[in-house]
C-alpha cells in the first residue's frame, strides 16, 4: 500500500485526467482560481470536508485521492485504519502532556506560592 502525505499532486493528476482546468475546479468548489492553485501546489492545508468534495468532483474515493491504492483497501477499511492511527497518535500526545504536567506542574505550583509569599501585605496588630 502506498501513501503520499500530500494529496496535492494526486489532485492535479486527476484533474488533468478529467480534462478540467484549475478555473473549472475552483468554480465547482466555490474558490478563487488563486486559492485553488495554492491547494494544488500544497500551499494550503486541506480540510477533511474539502478533500471529500474534491474526491466527489473527481469521481474517486477518498483513500485513492490521498494516495492509497483503492484496489487493496476499501474506503471503510481505510477509514477504520486511519481512525486507529489518529487514536493512537492522540494517546501518545496525551501521555506526553501528562508527563509534562508531572514534570512541571509542581514547579508551577511552587512558583505561584513563591510569588504569593512575596506579595503578602504585613498584618499589623
Amino acid at each position: 500500500m502506498s501513501n503520499t502525505n500530500n494529496p496535492s499532486e494526486k489532485i492535479r493528476q486527476l484533474r488533468l485526467q478529467k480534462d478540467l482546468s484549475q478555473e473549472n475546479m475552483a468554480d465547482m468548489l466555490g474558490l478563487s482560481t488563486t486559492a485553488y492553485g495554492d491547494m494544488e501546489r500544497g500551499r494550503t492545508e486541506l480540510s477533511f470536508s474539502r478533500l471529500e468534495n474534491i474526491a466527489k468532483l473527481l469521481d474517486v474515493s477518498l483513500p485513492e485521492l490521498l494516495g492509497f491504492e483503492s484496489k487493496t483497501l476499501s474506503e471503510t477499511e481505510w477509514l477504520r485504519q486511519e481512525n486507529e492511527r489518529l487514536l493512537s497518535a492522540n494517546a501518545k500526545l496525551q501521555n506526553e502532556l501528562d508527563l509534562w504536567k508531572k514534570r512541571f506542574g509542581s514547579l508551577v505550583t511552587l512558583e505561584i506560592g513563591r510569588q504569593v509569599q512575596q506579595h503578602r501585605e504585613p498584618i499589623g496588630f
